[in-house]
């Protein structure tokens, strides 16, 4: 049996409006779902800069939230240095500052957090400073975690993601042994400058005696360059919050 025109419009627009009710009442529901799994990886991201991944994969979703909770405090920091605890009156913390949304804004008005790795339940006994960096690949954003020891020099380790580098090339910032090249790398020269740590062009040499260079990624230059700028730019950033940290340091050490 045919059906009229005005039946057929009637009845599509009858069914867009139910299936756009259903979409958007299934997105309602399962927002806080996403955004605890978003938080989680957020978590696993920043704790695999200072212990290893197989360690974290052993952890259920709990036991990281515990862990993080018991072994991570954490600050915002502009670019001079100085701790924030508001911007546009409203309260900031680390975990609330969106990283790559600040990377749009200009570096002088953007939020730094500092992820502080201590024993458990223990601030002040500190092991590692870790600080969010964000950048461009070939494709995509690319981002991570820059974990430092205490001599705010010596890198403990690193994590990086991407958001659409190539599988097999660019992707593989993302494998641990890539990773595993930054460790114990030093991102401030002999005479205190800033001296970052650089990927080299092609891969398969020798960079142990170079504190400041590691092996490249073989096909994948833009992306390892992209990881270049990333850190030699958000070091930048920190670098008058390392100073203070190294200043008041040196005070101490002094009394």
């Amino acid at each position: 049996m045919q059906q009229s025109n005005a039946y057929v419009i009637t009845f599509s627009v009858i069914l867009t409006i139910v299936l756009g009710l259903l979409l958007s009442g299934t997105a309602e529901v399962l927002k806080p779902i996403q955004k605890k799994a978003e938080a989680l990886d957020t978590k696993k991201q920043i704790l695999g800069a200072v212990i290893s991944a197989e360690e974290i994969r052993k952890m259920k979703a709990e036991e990281i939230d515990a862990f993080y909770e018991s072994h991570i405090t954490s600050k915002v920091v502009n670019i001079k240095g100085e701790e924030v605890s508001e911007q546009d009156g409203v309260a900031v913390t680390a975990e609330s500052v969106d990283i790559g949304r600040n990377y749009k804004k200009a570096p002088e008005d953007r939020l730094y957090p500092v992820f502080i790795f201590h024993e458990e339940g223990d601030p002040d006994a500190v092991q590692a400073y870790i600080l969010p960096v964000y950048g461009a690949g070939l494709w995509d954003s690319i981002w991570g975690y820059l974990a430092l020891q205490t001599d705010l020099t010596t890198i403990e380790g690193v994590t990086f993601s991407h958001a659409g580098e190539t599988p097999g090339l660019g992707a593989r910032i993302t494998a641990r042994d890539v990773q595993g090249r930054f460790e114990g790398k030093k991102v401030f020269d002999d005479s205190g400058n800033l001296a970052s740590v650089r990927m080299q062009k092609g891969e398969g040499r020798d960079y142990s005696d170079d504190p400041h260079k590691v092996d490249g990624l073989s096909g994948a230059t833009i992306t390892a360059e992209g990881v270049n700028k990333m850190l030699d730019a958000y070091l930048r950033h920190y670098k008058a919050y390392l100073d203070k940290k190294k200043s008041n340091a040196d005070a101490m050490a002094l009394n």
